[in-house]
């Protein structure tokens, strides 16, 4: 079955039943988009995870290499990353039973988000979850 995106009432009330987001390519620049919709997301009320190799912490919080050494459940998982690792990082998803992957705006992978969503996870596609929060969620 090919990706189905969620519905703006869908995308909504998985921003306000996720609490745990682990951000896959979390940039330690704070003028790297990753980094600054990471600090908003803090702001939002939400626990952030940086999912990157070579840094010890970002934003306050522990980094882990791969989201297979996330030692707690993470409810989404946010992706910075080229399309071409997508499909690695969705397994991963899987494997560490989140309930759902977003992928930035410019992350386009169609198959992998099929296969995500073939396994339960709710898929968000070439969206900003920043822009969303601002235009969806109550003030």
């Amino acid at each position: 079955m090919p990706y189905q995106p969620p519905t703006p009432d869908e995308i909504r009330s998985l921003l306000q039943g996720v609490k745990t987001i682990a951000v896959v390519g979390l940039s330690p620049r704070p003028d790297r988009p990753s980094h600054t919709v990471a600090r908003a997301l803090q702001r939002f009320g939400y626990r952030i995870v940086p999912v990157r190799p070579a840094v010890d912490e970002v934003l306050g919080e522990k980094a882990y290499a791969r989201l297979a050494d996330i030692p707690f459940p993470v409810d989404l998982v946010d992706v910075f990353r080229a399309p071409e690792h997508v499909p690695a990082i969705v397994e991963a998803a899987i494997a560490i039973g989140a309930k759902a992957i977003w992928l930035q705006e410019g992350v386009v992978h169609a198959e992998a988000a099929a296969r995500a969503q073939a396994a339960g996870l709710t898929v968000v596609m070439d969206r900003c979850i920043y822009k969303d929060y601002i235009a969806l969620m109550p003030a």
